[in-house]
């Protein structure tokens, strides 16, 4: 009896440690278990390519992990995990930037249509993030108050419309209001494919909310990070997120077990500051880092390392946001250096850059329209909304922004000619092309 309450006691203790190192992040040894199975999908990962370069389709392996050192805490003893991403992901077809000679061109600059402009909704505090989700049906805005607001985006549009004013009662727009944060939320992030909304916030978490049950206020599913989460990505298949936080790698999680990776071999060009924003390009097979040490990282998606580091993007001014264009082969980042820069993912090389907004204090981001023809970003001086021609680089057009202040947030639709503002003045504005 001694002996197996001894083995016993050992089994539990080897439990608690490895939840506690997966909890931190803190390796018990050179070969941690995280570590071997994120070889096994990057492995996966490569079989997958190259069946599908030769047209070969395949199914995804499964194998048996631990639910307790997985960290799942359920009740099952185990639980089959998917080995890799499943079906690679398509890349969308788009119309290719071509920036070979464009730079020195003048006078081609194309027109920003007129857009018209209305208050939608207001927060608590103030309102510091939004997303639109990837059908453009719907969109969220996070808050300081702690709040998340989702909109519908057909309704929001009737607000638009001459006679809105004229309608049997009042229009509501926003359809669901979600409180189980403690502290403000930095970003939010739609699934792919199912009705699931996740948001990042100061308090360390990260939650899931089922948009589609009418009644639901409250987080259905919680990780439990270990920094301030910043900025939230969901992987294009839906199965696992990324993290940008206060810690200077991006935390990946399998959103069915809430595994936490990260890569083993990092250099010195890899540990950046903390993380601002982290975006995936459009088939996954890339993800990318704005930091505050000024520097913009583009990473393997399968193997987590960083493929190519852009040191002092943005001098030594924090990198607020980057993200990819739709055929992934560029980077459009923006930095409190009051610039807004595209670069080559190929080369690391800079491309373009556009001048003429000044953004120093708030974490803002540039983004692109919906079919990339325009850049967009705030300037805060003037409080306006600044758009340049994506290839020639000229300003086209200066909106004032209609806020109390500078917005905090610009957010392009996916799908329509369509953005959003929040800001510190708590209101939430919707802005589509003029009809």
């Amino acid at each position: 009896m001694g002996l197996e309450q001894a083995l016993q006691d050992g089994d539990l203790l080897r439990q608690a440690a490895t939840a506690v190192a997966t909890a931190t992040m803190t390796p018990l040894n050179v070969e941690v278990a995280q570590n071997k199975l994120l070889d096994l999908v990057c492995k996966g990962l490569a079989v997958e390519r190259e069946e599908a370069a030769r047209g070969v389709s395949s199914t995804a392996p499964t194998v048996a992990v631990d639910a307790t050192a997985a960290g799942g805490g359920g009740a099952a003893a185990a639980m089959m995990m998917s080995v890799g991403y499943g079906p690679p992901i398509p890349t969308p077809p788009v119309n290719s930037l071509d920036f070979s000679g464009v730079q020195d061109t003048k006078g081609t600059s194309k027109s920003f249509p007129k857009h018209d402009t209305r208050h939608v909704s207001e927060h608590k505090n103030v309102a510091r993030c939004a997303r639109f989700s990837p059908d453009g049906c719907f969109m969220a805005t996070g808050s300081a108050d702690t709040s998340i607001k989702l909109f519908e985006v057909a309704k929001v549009r009737q607000m638009l419309m001459p006679d809105a004013s004229g309608r049997d009662g009042p229009l509501r727009p926003v359809i669901r209001t979600f409180y189980d944060h403690m502290q403000p939320i930095n970003d939010l992030d739609f699934h792919p494919r199912s009705a699931v909304l996740i948001s990042g916030a100061k308090d360390h978490t990260i939650k899931f909310f089922d948009i589609a049950r009418t009644g639901t206020r409250r987080a259905y599913r919680v990780i439990q990070d270990t920094h301030n989460v910043r900025s939230v990505a969901f992987h294009p298949s839906g199965d696992f997120l990324l993290a940008g936080t206060d810690h200077q790698i991006a935390h990946l999680y399998d959103i069915h077990t809430f595994q936490c990776y990260l890569s083993s071999t990092l250099q010195d060009r890899d540990a950046g500051g903390a993380i601002n924003q982290v975006r995936y390009s459009s088939n996954g097979s890339m993800y990318v880092t704005a930091s505050k040490d000024g520097g913009v990282r583009i990473w393997d998606g399968g193997s987590a390392q960083c493929t190519r580091a852009i040191i002092g993007a943005h001098t030594s001014a924090e990198a607020t946001s980057a993200c990819f264009t739709n055929d992934q082969r560029y980077i459009l980042s923006c930095g409190k250096d009051s610039t807004v820069k595209l670069w080559d993912v190929n080369s690391g090389k800079m491309v373009m850059q556009y001048i003429g907004a000044q953004h120093t204090q708030i974490r803002c981001q540039a983004v692109f329209n919906q079919t990339e023809e325009f850049v967009l970003s705030i300037d805060e001086p003037s409080n306006e909304v600044v758009i340049w021609d994506t290839l020639t680089g000229d300003i086209v057009a200066r909106w004032p922004s209609n806020h109390i202040g500078v917005p905090r947030w610009l957010e392009h639709s996916p799908t329509e000619a369509a953005f959003v503002t929040c800001g510190a003045d708590r209101s939430v504005r919707f802005w589509r092309e003029s009809l």
